[in-house]
């Protein structure tokens, strides 16, 4: 088939609006509809759930979604493609059987599983796990289609699959299309996240109508690859090329973004507004998938417990260090707590005209593996100082009990290794294949040679930015006429979490004037020194640096910065989500010429 396939979504994560998938349904014509349910905290979540309940493991909020609106689905011809069967998919395609029967329904559901290796976690040297589950590709989802299926629910697959899924059942790519199969992952990265899309946590928020509920993205996606993001008509937010590079750029790591089925090149995309909420992307370009397939790895690192002292007033550092002495005093009286940690945060100002501007938090955690350590004796000797310690004391809550915690890290496994099965209503199960011709990322498969700075010499693939000189006025004269503005007058960003890690994509917005120029002196900015010290608190750990030339994108990887990852960090924003802003809050000496003429004088 060659007209374009609609494909929207209704989820970006496991909480998200519940009446999406009816609005969608209502609010314009598509073919298929598609929710992400999964991230790695929700695999521990549900991990959780199923040691309470075998039968559970899957996305429960999906089921009520589709309770209320599987019918309405099947009269208007959209079939649903969702990653909700988290460590169930079979469980949860029963009891989608279950409700379409209640409701009279003909409804052919199909699940895809495979990815669960928990079973198999020592055999494969992945160690004493919670959960273990391979990203499976978007062969399987696409056969289940190709079979008549009017949903298909999958345990963990990549998040982009439930869009490549379908792409490849419409338009019948074969696994060596590669530049397609990369386009359709550019789609399903931009719409995976829900409203990220149109206007959610975006930098430019200020840009946008956010009067009205945010709609939900679309992805039309032609017989190429290319595709044209868009949203039903009259809802709330909006479709720009930057709304739609904030998603692009989001927890990408290098220009390479590898995949079960395609290793998809970013730094080869164009955009281009192509009239109201509609944003077109084209000049994808594949490569072979690697040979390994990433596992979601979850344990249990053990238990931990907090206290969050208020400090309020004059001298902060003094009451600070006088709790701390005390704390520490009482924990070394019995078994100490494996790790102990404090956070202080200034949050008080001069001069206060309320007391929560006169006051600063000091925050404790505490961790180990039995929960004794971390239990009463730890709540106990925080609150038996309430009377005996600084001025002012208080808590904004007391410690509660030890609460247990999960710990995330990734592993990689052969894809050879990892069983992908497509299960249809009456039981027949099909084996998907690997990949023919995966390779490792590294060395000399690369069809452009590099990861953005060294490109081949095709003319339609030479993104290297020119040299500074070449493209502004001399950086000497740039120099003597600069401000000290925030970075976030000139450039918007985009963070978030990627195990342990955190990525931040920064970027000049499509309608600066001298975008070129900006966004050279962007290049030039940020490198790891800088980096260091615009973010001090990384500035102890490994950096990556990667430009996106055609986006006028950096993107920025901070190694370890959240630890051990969302489940066990002690960050204040623990999945990094406003480590973006923070950088933009950041004061830089920017030439003038490139912000606009109120921000530079109001600057001076």
């Amino acid at each position: 088939m060659t007209r374009a396939l609609r494909i929207g979504n209704c989820s970006g994560y496991y909480g998200d609006r519940l009446g999406a998938m009816r609005e969608m349904l209502e609010g314009g014509e598509l073919d298929y509809l598609t929710g992400d349910y999964l991230a790695e905290l929700t695999m521990l979540i549900l991990g959780r759930d199923r040691m309470k309940d075998e039968s559970l493991g899957y996305a429960r909020t999906f089921v009520r979604q589709m309770t209320d609106s599987m019918a309405l689905a099947k009269e208007l011809g959209v079939r649903i493609v969702a990653n909700a069967g988290g460590l169930n998919p079979a469980g949860l395609a029963a009891k989608l059987r279950e409700i379409a029967a209640e409701q009279g329904l003909e409804i052919v559901i199909a699940h895809v599983e495979g990815d669960d290796l928990t079973g198999r976690a020592d055999e494969l040297g992945l160690g004493g796990v919670l959960t273990a589950n391979a990203y499976l590709g978007a062969f399987g989802i696409a056969s289940a289609l190709e079979g008549g299926a009017d949903v298909v629910v999958t345990g963990r697959v990549t998040d982009a699959s439930v869009v490549v899924g379908p792409a490849i059942a419409h338009f019948g790519w074969a696994r060596d299309d590669l530049d397609q199969l990369a386009g359709a992952v550019v789609a399903g990265h931009v719409i995976e996240c829900g409203t990220q899309a149109t206007g959610g946590n975006f930098a430019g928020f200020t840009d946008v109508d956010m009067s009205t509920p945010l709609g939900f993205p679309v992805a039309e996606i032609a017989a190429d690859g290319s595709c044209v993001i868009t949203k039903h008509a009259g809802t709330g937010g909006a479709v720009t090329v930057d709304t739609v590079t904030a998603q692009l750029v989001y927890e990408i790591g290098s220009p390479l973004y590898l995949g079960p089925d395609v290793s998809t090149r970013l730094d080869t995309l164009t955009l281009s507004q192509a009239g109201p909420d509609r944003v077109a992307i084209s000049g994808a370009v594949g490569e072979p998938p690697p040979a390994t397939a990433k596992v979601c790895l979850n344990e249990l690192g053990g238990f931990r417990n907090s206290v969050e002292f208020l400090l309020t007033g004059l001298d902060i550092p003094e009451k600070a260090a006088l709790v701390q002495q005390q704390m520490e005093s009482a924990l070394a009286g019995g078994e100490r707590p494996e790790t102990v940690e404090w956070h202080l945060d200034r949050t008080d100002v001069p001069d206060p005209a309320t007391q929560a501007e006169a006051t600063s938090l000091l925050r404790l955690h505490v961790r180990s593996r039995r929960a004794d350590p971390v239990g009463r004796t730890f709540s106990d000797a925080a609150i038996q100082l309430a009377l005996a310690s600084y001025p002012g004391f208080s808590v904004s809550r007391p410690p509660a009990a030890a609460s247990p915690y999960g710990v995330y890290r990734a592993a990689y496994v052969p894809q050879a290794t990892v069983p992908h099965r497509v299960v249809a209503a009456d039981g027949t199960v099909t084996d998907i294949a690997p990949p023919i011709g995966a390779t490792e990322p590294a060395g000399g498969t690369s069809r452009l040679r590099g990861t953005g700075a060294e490109m081949d010499d095709s003319p339609s693939q030479n993104l290297q930015v020119a040299p500074l000189a070449d493209r502004v006025a001399p950086l000497g004269e740039w120099a003597a006429d600069t401000v000290r503005a925030p970075l976030g007058r000139l450039a918007y960003a985009r963070s978030g979490d990627k195990g342990g890690d955190a990525n931040v994509g920064v970027w000049i917005p499509a309608g600066h004037p001298a975008r070129d120029d900006a966004y050279a002196w962007l290049l030039e900015l940020l490198d790891e020194a800088t980096v260091r010290e615009l973010l001090p608190e990384s500035a102890l750990l490994d950096i990556e640096i990667h430009p996106l030339p055609h986006l006028a994108a950096v993107n920025i990887v901070i190694r370890g910065l959240l630890g051990e990852g969302v489940a066990s960090s002690t960050r204040l924003d623990p999945q990094a989500k406003g480590v973006g802003e923070w950088l933009r809050a950041r004061d830089c000496a920017i030439p003038s010429i490139l912000l606009p003429p109120a921000i530079a004088e109001a600057a001076l």
